[in-house]
């Protein structure tokens, strides 16, 4: 649901209630959905930007860590053939569960719960402390090479590793969404010029642009890469990229480094104002209108899913450039593009007259 029907939803509702409609409706990362909409709506209505809350940040890291481990063990085997419990079998010793809690961890307990996922990851997996991986592994391919041991029986790695050759030819055109900024200035004019494009076209939120061009967003994306990315990607580094994420979360979280996942909100005028968050898929952006008793008037959320699966995007292009009957690779792009959406490949005849 996008465009301005979330809008008309959310009509006459405040606050509280309109967070919890939100994270009911959009149930695809629905803890960034509702952390995205609390800092839209205070900022709409107090005209400042939403105050730093180094508790709702580890949350944010620690359920963005369950969304990767969740995709890893559901979705990835699925698509390499896998039935059954494959993916979850690999979890049975995994500390943190699948399924989000329905009250909001303390933030000891939070803090617990992230201690304890990394302790499973370098005890099962790793086998190493984090950090010495990364000193080892980091390099693509080192990575490779360990993801395809013959030793290796981690789910996702084992994923990785069949995906390998193919994925790895894919070299789709990389076009980031570089929304935000270590400049600040600079960052809250390209909100800015985003904002009064979701305003003036309920359908932006569809089929948004940047710049007057399509872009991608995801873990590769991220504001920290920015100074370290490659010029192009492949489809196997996206898929990589949340592996490598997922160790970062735990680790940097467990250290109180909280600035791994971006998320604020900037006012706007009277009763307006946009938040971001950078979650499992990638930047979501929610945008609010209140009237004078701080009521929504109307409500857009521009979600990763809406860029990376534009018609006219990269990875649009990239579907059209395979011959048609490689559907395989089809399905690698759609997963390495997109983690929480559900992809079909169909093949349709043209009849020449």
């Amino acid at each position: 649901m996008g465009g301005a029907r979330i809008g008309r939803l959310l009509r006459g509702q405040q606050g509280d209630a309109a967070v919890k409609t939100l994270g009911n409706l959009l149930t695809l990362c629905a803890h960034a959905q509702r952390r995205t909409a609390r800092m839209a709506l205070w900022a709409a209505a107090h005209q400042d930007r939403a105050p730093a809350n180094p508790n709702a940040t580890l949350l944010l890291q620690l359920e963005t860590a369950r969304d990767h481990l969740r995709s890893m063990a559901l979705d990835w085997p699925r698509r390499l053939g896998k039935t059954g419990n494959f993916g979850l079998k690999w979890l049975a010793g995994c500390p943190l569960p699948l399924v989000a809690p329905t009250r909001t961890a303390e933030p000891d307990e939070a803090v617990q719960q992230v201690v304890q996922l990394q302790a499973w990851l370098e005890s099962d997996i790793l086998q190493m402390p984090v950090l010495r991986w990364f000193d080892e592994y980091r390099d693509s391919d080192a990575f490779a090479a360990w993801c395809s041991a013959p030793a290796q029986t981690a789910v996702p790695l084992e994923c990785l590793a069949a995906w390998q050759a193919a994925a790895q030819k894919l070299r789709p055109e990389t076009r980031t969404l570089d929304l935000l900024d270590t400049d600040t200035k600079l960052q809250d004019e390209r909100l800015r010029a985003i904002a009064e494009d979701l305003a003036q076209n309920p359908d932006f939120a569809q089929r948004p642009q940047w710049l007057g061009a399509c872009a991608e967003t995801g873990v590769w994306s991220r504001l920290r890469h920015r100074e370290t990315a490659t010029t192009s990607h492949t489809a196997l580094s996206r898929l990589q990229s949340r592996w490598l994420e997922l160790l970062e979360l735990t680790h940097l979280s467990v250290n109180h480094q909280s600035t791994l996942l971006q998320s604020g909100a900037l006012p706007l005028g009277p009763g307006q104002a946009i938040a971001w968050c950078e979650m499992a898929r990638g930047l979501l952006l929610h945008w609010v209108q209140l009237d004078e008793q701080q009521r929504v008037l109307d409500y857009r959320v521009l979600a990763p899913t809406e860029w990376n699966f534009h018609p006219e995007g990269g990875l649009a292009r990239a579907l059209a450039e395979l011959d048609p009957a490689d559907a395989d690779c089809a399905d690698y792009l759609g997963l390495a593009y997109d983690p929480c959406v559900e992809c079909c490949i169909q093949l349709e005849e043209i009849h020449h007259a």
